[in-house]
């Protein structure tokens, strides 16, 4: 069974607009939303990280001393699990919240860290900045098509890249972030690379490449870089295309059937990130591998 986030179902009964929402293959969840003359109040059995994304100026939380104000684009709030928390929001907020477990966080922590803390509890910030987030979430999570399987490598990237620096900021045990030096085996990067081409039709994750190397997603993500001096879904973004030009150009499928070999269940986006990737349409990639002279 899916998990269920409180945060999520209380804000569908809201005011709040869903705009796009996704289920990671961990089980975190990504949701858009847009929120205008609502009261809100949220407690939950889990971890809420708040990204503003646009206005957000007349959003108010309620503290002892009264409503406070201090929202705007690129602030973020950090709502652990069991906290409660009241919001008065005035004015228009669009807004980028991801929710996770206290497993979650935990198993975060031993895969990168080698270790299990006894207790692991989330500082809360309301209104905070954090440039680190901020080039995070509009990196990985703005300009990407969420529904789409091709960018889920991304989107699993950014969600722990999130959480190890929100554990490393923002939790009880303030670790160092350990070192990782030198690349992957050439055994293993030979199999990460015949896995990747094997399953380009899909939607890859970091957790899936990082369990064929047998290592944390955070040592693999750095291993594999320092190996092919490209990020992980970078390299399985270029492979895409290049598989693209393959069938698109050596081949008779219906480019509806290219898109998903390629792991993109939509053709219109498909098309869209061709031609910023290699110049041109799907259909005009066909049309010049057909004018192109033999020989």
């Amino acid at each position: 069974m899916p998990q269920t986030y409180g945060t999520f179902q209380t804000l569908q009964r809201q005011n709040a607009v869903l705009r796009d929402t996704v289920t990671l293959g961990s089980g975190i969840q990504l949701a858009a939303w847009f929120n205008k003359n609502d009261t809100v109040t949220v407690k939950s059995d889990h971890h809420t990280l708040s990204l503003y994304v646009a206005d957000g100026y007349e959003s108010y939380h309620k503290t002892p001393g009264g409503w406070k104000n201090g929202g705007g684009p690129d602030r973020f709030c950090l709502m652990p699990q069991q906290s409660e928390s009241c919001w008065d929001v005035r004015d228009n907020l669009s807004f980028v919240h991801l929710y996770c477990t206290d497993e979650h966080l935990r198993e975060t922590g031993e895969r990168i860290w080698d270790k299990s803390p006894a207790a692991l509890r989330l500082e809360e910030k309301i209104f905070s900045r954090d440039d680190k987030i901020t080039s995070l979430y509009r990196h990985f999570l703005l300009d990407c098509d969420w529904q789409q399987p091709a960018n889920h490598l991304t989107l699993s990237t950014a969600s722990t890249l999130l959480l190890t620096h929100i554990i490393q900021q923002y939790a009880s045990v303030q670790w160092a972030l350990p070192k990782v030096t030198g690349g992957l085996s050439p055994y293993t990067l030979r199999n990460v690379l015949l896995y990747i081409e094997d399953n380009l039709s899909g939607p890859l994750t970091l957790g899936m490449l990082a369990r064929e190397a047998a290592l944390s997603e955070y040592h693999f993500a750095r291993m594999f870089r320092q190996s092919m001096k490209i990020a992980p879904h970078q390299y399985v973004m270029q492979r895409r295309m290049e598989r693209a030009k393959q069938l698109l150009t050596g081949t008779q499928m219906t480019l509806t059937d290219v898109a998903l070999a390629c792991g993109f269940s939509s053709s219109s986006h498909f098309s869209n990130r061709v031609k910023a990737a290699l110049g041109l349409t799907p259909s005009q990639l066909r049309e010049a591998g057909r004018q192109r002279p033999a020989g």
